[in-house]
């Protein structure tokens, strides 16, 4: 596996405790870096300075139009991923404070993207994806 920055380090460590909530994905090595399959489909990798491009970044499948919802909307955070991006792949930037929770939806919708039609192939109906993680309640305040 390719060698990771510290701080790729640590968007990996949180990338896997998220991918690990849904039992049919599987971490492999692809092309010298992290990734992740639903079977023999990927659907998710991460480039820690991809061939000299300074990116910390994660390539996302993602729903038909959502590449150029979030690249329009957002191009500071989002991006068109090389080889796969012509394939509807959206490019997440790490090093750029996108909120984590923003990161984890698009790992999310990759995960459906592809499972999506992996199960539509076999006839079956995709599995929901697992509930968020559990956050505190606030208290109602008294008026």
């Amino acid at each position: 596996m390719g060698k990771l920055t510290k701080v790729g380090e640590a968007a990996l460590t949180k990338i896997r405790a998220r991918m690990a909530a849904w039992p049919d994905v599987e971490e492999r090595e692809s092309h010298g870096s992290p990734a992740w399959f639903v079977g023999k489909r990927q659907i998710v990798a991460l480039g820690d300075n991809h061939h000299g491009d300074g990116r910390l970044a994660l390539w996302c499948a993602a729903p038909e139009g959502m590449q150029a919802m979030l690249v329009e909307s957002e191009p500071e955070h989002y991006f068109v991923p090389a080889y796969v991006g012509s394939k509807g792949w959206v490019g997440v930037r790490l090093d750029r404070g996108l909120p984590w929770g923003d990161v984890a939806g698009a790992l999310e919708r990759a995960y459906l993207a592809i499972k999506a039609k992996t199960t539509t192939r076999r006839g079956l109906a995709p599995s929901p994806p697992p509930p968020p993680a559990p956050t505190r309640a606030r208290r109602p305040t008294m008026k």
